[in-house]
């Protein structure tokens, strides 16, 4: 595992995973470590030799969440169709045309078909917390990226901006505090424990 790769070197080897047939590169990370804004920083860099297909697509519904009794750990692994998530990825692997998922947060709902994977887009970009989790089912995906990358930020930057996400889509202060420091950080224990069977980690920003 390597760490703090300048962001042109970064970008090198964003392009050398592009440069061929259909590759998938996983960018993972805590809560608010800045792991999509990496992801999307990759794909804009490539154009259209790289799509960007978030984890998030794979959150299942408020109603679904409820009638499992997982409300309040909304975020947490059991909180994602994995098999789901599972499934896209293989037929990516594969070569595939794909429909994907995305998750709307400002109405906290997934839309199905959000995103199209063109076949002939070599690289795919995929983010969020659990990629390389080795438990349950999430344990398969570490195997389907031919690349993965760990974006780590201190916890003293992360959890004031996971606050003010929180605010901004509806909490109000003491909620959101509340719901970072029961669940976000919860969440952020068991990613950082991920962080050595990365290929890269890269500093958050």
């Amino acid at each position: 595992m390597r760490t703090e790769l300048p962001p042109a070197a970064l970008r090198r080897r964003a392009e050398a995973l592009a440069g061929g047939g259909r590759r998938l590169l996983g960018v993972t990370g805590p809560p608010g470590s800045g792991k999509s804004t990496l992801a999307a920083a990759v794909v804009r860099c490539l154009g259209d030799r790289a799509v960007l297909v978030p984890m998030d697509g794979f959150h299942r519904s408020d109603e679904e969440l409820a009638a499992l009794g997982l409300s309040e750990v909304k975020g947490a692994p059991s909180t994602f169709d994995a098999e789901g998530y599972l499934a896209l990825l293989e037929r990516l692997r594969a070569g595939a045309a794909a429909s994907a998922p995305v998750f709307d947060r400002a109405r906290e709902r997934t839309v199905p078909d959000g995103l199209r994977v063109r076949a002939e887009t070599p690289l795919v970009v995929t983010e969020g917390n659990y990629l390389l989790l080795d438990d349950g089912p999430w344990a398969r995906v570490r195997g389907l990226l031919d690349e993965c990358w760990y974006v780590d930020l201190p916890a003293v930057v992360r959890v004031p901006r996971l606050v003010a996400r929180h605010v901004a889509h509806g909490k109000t202060p003491e909620q959101a505090r509340a719901w970072v420091q029961r669940s976000d950080e919860a969440n952020a224990l068991l990613v950082a424990a991920t962080r050595e069977r990365a290929d890269l980690v890269v500093p958050g920003a």
